[in-house]
């Protein structure tokens, strides 16, 4: 499968954004380079990564995203590939508006799931399309921050930007992580 790459420095550092030419196939930080592309693999197939001729509309709406209109990549056009219980969780990530948060609970009653709150973490673990697909607007039971694939200053720093307020603690699995 032929797929394009941009590039775009953002205050988080490099972002990858991957597009087939029409919708948006992945996001992430380059530092997770690696996982993007096993993710890619792991659901497509063979993929070549050509780097794009023109700025692709991911690009110019994550500009405006990190300029300060959150709302700007709610937009974009995605095409996501995975098990059917992760693109259940990813649509669920897309009813999430900029500047709202979700637990892992919420979302696993959402998908009619009640029970799969560690199958639904694992899943938004799995989200191929960081920022777009708003996996980081997903939080702890008790209000706190965990785990994310680009890390947890970079997911506080996504939900301060999108305006957020976040208590003051990170959960203790989560403290160990960072640490």
């Amino acid at each position: 499968m032929l797929l394009y790459r941009e590039e775009l420095e953002s205050p988080l550092g490099l972002i990858d954004i991957i597009t087939d030419g029409r919708t948006v196939r992945a996001v992430d930080f380059r530092s997770h380079e690696l996982r993007m592309i096993e993710l890619m693999r792991r659901y497509l197939g063979p993929v070549e990564l050509r780097p794009a001729t023109t700025t692709s509309d991911a690009t110019s709406r994550l500009i405006d995203y990190f300029a300060g209109d959150v709302a700007a990549v709610e937009a974009l056009k995605v095409t996501m590939t995975g098990t059917a219980f992760q693109q259940r969780v990813w649509a669920a990530l897309l009813t999430i508006p900029s500047g709202i948060t979700r637990t892992y609970q919420q979302i696993a009653e959402q998908i009619c799931s009640p029970k799969a709150c560690r199958a639904v973490g694992l899943a938004n673990g799995a989200n191929p399309i960081a920022i777009v697909v708003p996996c980081h607007r997903v939080i702890g039971a008790n209000q706190t921050l965990t785990g994310y694939g680009g890390g947890l200053e970079r997911k506080r720093w996504l939900l301060q930007h999108e305006g957020v307020t976040l208590a003051t603690s990170i959960s203790r699995r989560a403290a160990l992580q960072v640490a």
